[in-house]
């Protein structure tokens, strides 16, 4: 389709917020099968112990033997972690609690904040024609977040429409600058994307008014909203947009997708 990017070295990007149950997951794994309902081809690289990504994707924890704790630790090949999803075009590198272990493994290692660079920058994923490759970070600003914002093009933040949600974006904003100024100087801002937004809810009102007021155009014009199929789709190890493909949240992260793509064919142009 004419919105693919042509076939080189895939945009990645880092899905991250330090604070937890603001959907971050819940954005890498949509977002990946929107954009591969689009026609392009997308890895999921699941960076966080938890292994929600892997979940909700359909990958089984029996079938995790090669996870990202060992593309990072033991240095595998792409081709010996990454494993096909339901979701046709998309992949992703699975994650176990053994990732967990990584930040203290890791210390001793001089090249610890550039391992996943050099894993996701080897000519090997050419031959994987992935457009896009989306990393879903751990709720923290740890080793394993820095080794993603240091490998990625850009930083996508969800931010949940709820009290104090500005508070602790700061703190991300710094983590960013310091990567910029100790690493990556390239990483930029994707952009900052509402989660469980209610349009009914003064206070969703009120967010929405305050991260455009003081983000501007970092924040989306997309919304995501507060919405139960989202919230049941995991349960059964697919995205929304296959368990409920009328859905609101379905239609809210196709919409996220078309923004992102458009912007960077703009970019590209």
């Amino acid at each position: 389709m004419s919105d693919r990017l042509p076939p080189r070295r895939p945009q990645i990007i880092a899905v991250a917020n330090q604070k937890g149950g603001v959907g971050k997951t819940t954005t890498s794994i949509n977002l990946a099968a929107a954009m591969a309902e689009e026609g392009l081809r997308v890895l999921v690289v699941d960076l966080d112990p938890q292994g929600n990504a892997s979940t909700g994707l359909g990958i089984d924890r029996t079938d995790r033997n090669l996870t990202t704790y060992e593309l990072l630790v033991d240095d595998v090949s792409l081709a010996d972690v990454i494993q096909p999803t339901q979701t046709d075009g998309l992949s992703i590198i699975p994650a176990t609690v053994d990732l967990s272990s990584a930040d203290i493994e890791l210390l001793s290692n001089e090249k610890r904040s550039f391992l996943l660079y050099d894993a996701l920058h080897r000519d090997e994923i050419a031959g994987f024609g992935f457009n896009y490759v989306l990393i879903d970070c751990p709720p923290s600003l740890n080793l394993l977040t820095v080794n993603a914002m240091v490998a990625a093009d850009s930083v996508l933040v969800p931010l949940q429409s709820e009290f104090f949600a500005l508070e602790g974006l700061s703190q991300l904003m710094l983590s960013v600058r310091e990567v910029r100024q100790t690493a990556n100087p390239d990483l930029r801002i994707e952009g900052i994307v509402l989660t469980m937004y209610d349009k009914r809810n003064n206070l969703s009102l009120q967010v929405e008014q305050d991260a455009r007021e003081n983000l501007g155009e970092l924040v989306f014009e997309t919304l995501i909203p507060r919405n139960v199929r989202v919230s049941e789709a995991p349960s059964f190890a697919m995205p929304v947009l296959s368990y409920d493909p009328k859905s609101q949240g379905a239609m809210a992260y196709r919409a996220l997708a078309r923004e992102i793509m458009t912007k960077h064919k703009k970019m590209a142009a």
